[in-house]
């Protein structure tokens, strides 16, 4: 781990240290979502409710910058100027280097199909069956780590050999026992098991862009 990321983690337990608790769940996190992009992987994301949005937060910090400039590379426009176009320099001084990432909560017509075809519990799993590749990573959110589509999808996931990273609360339910990884924050509490749970995956969105996009420090 690079100094700079090992420095974003101890930042963020200094403001919200009851976080301490699952710190090592962060750092087994990381690690696991570094392998994925180093590898040529994706992220997959989804969660019900206020867990949707969260799901839908994490994917918008990965697909552009979170607080790190990224510069396109020169590769690409060399691209685009051998393909005649006269906008190169203003494309390229415009797009971001994407980490790849799928919100699951945001295909309206598919979510929809699926629930009116099949049912509701498969809406998040189906689409891990048709998006996912082994060494992908599913972030599932759940405040109560029952919540039936998302148990669907991590063991979806699991077959196929996806890594699965769980955010849930301080039981960690059905969750604790299906995933790779689980991140249990210290509440009981719907609302401020979300609370807790956006510091965490900002940190872990700011500890990856630093991995990717960051200077040379000391690993």
């Amino acid at each position: 781990m690079k100094t700079a990321v090992k420095n974003l983690l101890d930042e963020c337990l200094k403001r919200y240290p009851e976080l301490s608790l699952c710190s090592n769940a962060v750092i087994e996190a990381f690690e696991a979502i570094r392998s994925c992009y180093a590898h040529g992987g994706k992220v997959l994301a989804c969660g019900n409710g206020g867990s949707a949005s969260d799901a839908e937060h994490i994917v918008g910090e990965l697909m552009k910058k979170f607080s790190i400039k990224r510069v396109a590379p020169q590769r690409l426009k060399d691209r685009l100027d051998a393909l005649g176009y006269s906008d190169s320099d203003k494309l390229c001084s415009m797009l971001e280097p994407a980490l790849p990432a799928i919100s699951l909560v945001s295909q309206s017509s598919v979510l929809t199909a699926i629930a009116n075809d099949t049912g509701a519990e498969m809406i998040f799993a189906q689409q891990v069956y048709g998006l996912g590749k082994p060494g992908d990573v599913l972030i599932a959110l759940s405040t109560s780590g029952n919540s039936p589509n998302i148990i669907s999808a991590i063991k979806i996931a699991n077959a196929l050999d996806m890594v699965t990273i769980g955010f849930t609360g301080e039981t960690g339910g059905i969750m604790k026992s299906l995933c790779s990884v689980i991140v249990t924050v210290p509440s009981p509490v719907t609302f401020k098991i979300q609370e807790l749970h956006l510091p965490v995956y900002h940190l872990l969105c700011a500890m990856i862009e630093e991995e990717f996009f960051g200077g040379t420090a000391d690993k």
